[in-house]
């Protein structure tokens, strides 16, 4: 990335991509706490949690990409997801600052994961167990995430 016009437009794509990840979690904390039945969860309750959670990591992977495109950085097409989040954690010397960290990451990957089942092994009657522990793995890293997203901002506008 070369130039300050460039740079502003990835800043702009950021904040929009942060909007989108602000909605997310306005509407998780709105279902968390108003329609989410977690002694004995319905169908619904589960199925919403699920698309909550793929939701928030789809916006995420988003900004990463437009990190990611924005300075170029190669990705495995075959496994461009995983690779993705593994290139955020790096810092690339005189190209970009790291983006999130590797217990950042760790997360995300849960996330990430669980998206990939979701999306090819249609399912209704989720896992109540494994959806509270992707709802843990969110919660243990949204304030990270807006963190050391804003960093990573901080350091471009500078």
């Amino acid at each position: 990335m070369s130039g300050r016009g460039e740079v502003a437009t990835l800043v702009a794509e950021i904040e929009t991509s942060l909007a989108v990840i602000g909605k997310v979690e306005a509407y998780y904390q709105e279902f968390a706490s108003e329609s989410l039945n977690r002694e004995s969860p319905t169908r619904e309750n589960r199925i919403v949690l699920a698309e909550i959670l793929v939701n928030y990591y789809t916006a995420l992977e988003s900004l990463f990409l437009r990190v990611s495109q924005a300075f170029e950085n190669n990705l495995d097409v075959a496994r461009w997801h995983a690779d993705l989040l593994e290139k955020m954690t790096l810092e690339i010397e005189g190209v970009r600052p790291r983006l999130i960290s590797e217990q950042t990451r760790d997360a995300l990957r849960e996330l990430m994961r669980f998206r990939h089942f979701k999306r090819y092994y249609l399912e209704f009657d989720y896992d109540w167990d494994k959806l509270q522990f992707l709802e843990k793995k969110l919660n243990g890293c949204r304030n990270e995430v807006l963190r050391e997203v804003h960093l990573f901002l901080d350091q471009l506008r500078g």
